[in-house]
């Protein structure tokens, strides 16, 4: 089996500061859900992984977190992309929970789920944590310069062998024949 994990604000959609709170602040980026069309017809298994501390700050709601995933789907499937599952953490950091990245816990549940291995596992983010996360379970580190890829590009804790790419469009070309 083929897969991929992708982080979700700054990857596939625009991120925010004040973090994305309802389906009419989920903004694809440009060309992001046709990069993951791209994947499906390549054989991957397209993974979402993602913190959501909204839900534990009290921001939103787990049905407002779940309408702005069905809002994911259902564009992605405008474009015949599928994403196949999301995983995410509600917790805030002081909680101090296995799941929230940079920590790998997201990612063995992935393991878990899709019974499988993860090392060399192409895992795209944009922040230190995705990248720190995947390294933790020997996934292969991709950074992309949306979202908040051009400050974590500069961080002198960047791993090793991370590759570096524009957007997901230009990192899933590298992945794809």
């Amino acid at each position: 089996m083929k897969l991929v994990i992708l982080d979700r604000d700054g990857v596939i959609n625009h991120d925010s500061d004040q973090f994305i709170k309802s389906p009419d602040e989920w903004v694809p980026i440009e060309g992001s859900l046709q990069a993951i069309a791209r994947l499906n017809q390549w054989g991957f298994q397209v993974v979402v992984a993602t913190n959501q501390s909204g839900v534990g700050r009290g921001l939103y709601d787990m049905d407002t977190l779940n309408a702005i995933h069905n809002k994911m789907h259902r564009a992605a499937s405008l474009v015949g992309a599928r994403i196949d599952a999301v995983f995410f953490c509600p917790h805030t950091a002081e909680e101090k929970c296995a799941c929230r990245k940079p920590k790998a816990g997201l990612y063995e549940e992935i393991a878990a789920r899709y019974r499988c291995d993860l090392e060399g596992v192409p895992a795209i983010g944009d922040s230190l944590r995705d990248l720190q996360a995947a390294v933790a379970v020997g996934a292969q580190p991709i950074l992309v310069l949306t979202g908040k890829g051009g400050k974590t590009r500069v961080d002198p804790k960047l791993p090793e062998h991370t590759q570096v790419f524009t957007d997901l469009a230009a990192a899933v070309a590298s992945l794809t024949p």
